[in-house]
């Protein structure tokens, strides 16, 4: 039965999708939906506000309004077995590595991938140098179409490579991807300031442990460790920094 109580507001016509309320709710209230904030249900709101700080443009408020009662019980629930959104059945919970982007486009769902076993690995024939095993761990790996908030940044060793080092280094997945998290995007063609923003917004709330860039030796790709340097400085952090850069005969220098 409703009544009045304090619960939030998001206004969407502020609201740009940037999702960094979503992290700061623990109940799990906001999500991301078709390019907006906004309220699972209102029973998962407290209203006590946690998110308010985290909007850079001032789309979400605290007011007294007619609202279901919160649910703390159900808001644990919701934590625990992942976020349903608007129209989903209760009973089928979509989890983060389900969750598209506010583009609907396939290719962004957003996924994590169990890593290969020893047993698995033992059984793949070898024809060629290297174990022949992917080391890619999620999807997607495009700087512009990974959320700040995707779960596989969480705590993260992080591979950021331009995107012509995997065609040109043929032991990227051996050498340099395994055990990291990685990011592809090409500093000549791709906005940079819009990298240097999301790469600040990255390094604010996924707490990554360490930061290796694989560029090749060509001028142009020379800006993508200045891109996230000036994001590190943007976002108040100093992460460990390791440059490493391929030739273009494939070799490392």
């Amino acid at each position: 039965m409703k009544s009045t109580r304090k619960i939030i507001r998001i206004d969407e016509e502020k609201c740009d999708g940037c999702g960094l309320c979503v992290p700061s709710c623990a109940e799990g209230a906001i999500q991301i939906v078709d390019g907006k904030a906004r309220l699972v249900a209102e029973k998962y709101c407290d209203g006590l506000g946690a998110c308010l700080g985290e909007c850079p443009r001032g789309a979400l408020k605290v007011v007294d309004a007619e609202a279901d009662p919160f649910d703390a019980e159900a808001a644990k629930e919701l934590v625990r077995s992942g976020p349903k959104l608007a129209g989903e059945s209760q009973n089928q919970p979509k989890t983060d590595e389900e969750h598209t982007l506010p583009c609907g486009c396939p290719s962004t769902l957003i996924q994590t991938f169990a890593p290969q076993t020893k047993c698995n690995e033992a059984n793949i024939p070898v024809s060629r140098p290297g174990s022949g095993v992917s080391a890619l761990t999620h999807w997607p790996v495009q700087i512009r179409l990974v959320p700040p908030t995707a779960p596989f940044l969480r705590g993260a060793d992080l591979l950021v490579a331009a995107d012509c080092t995997p065609v040109a280094y043929p032991f990227f997945h051996d050498d340099l991807l395994r055990g990291k998290t990685v990011l592809l995007g090409c500093p000549k063609f791709d906005d940079a300031e819009a990298y240097v923003q999301k790469f600040a917004e990255i390094f604010r709330t996924a707490a990554i442990k360490s930061v290796t860039i694989v560029v090749m030796e060509v001028p142009c790709c020379q800006g993508l460790p200045v891109i996230v340097r000036k994001a590190m400085v943007l976002a108040g952090k100093d992460i460990p920094v390791e440059v490493l850069v391929i030739t273009t005969r494939g070799e490392k220098k």
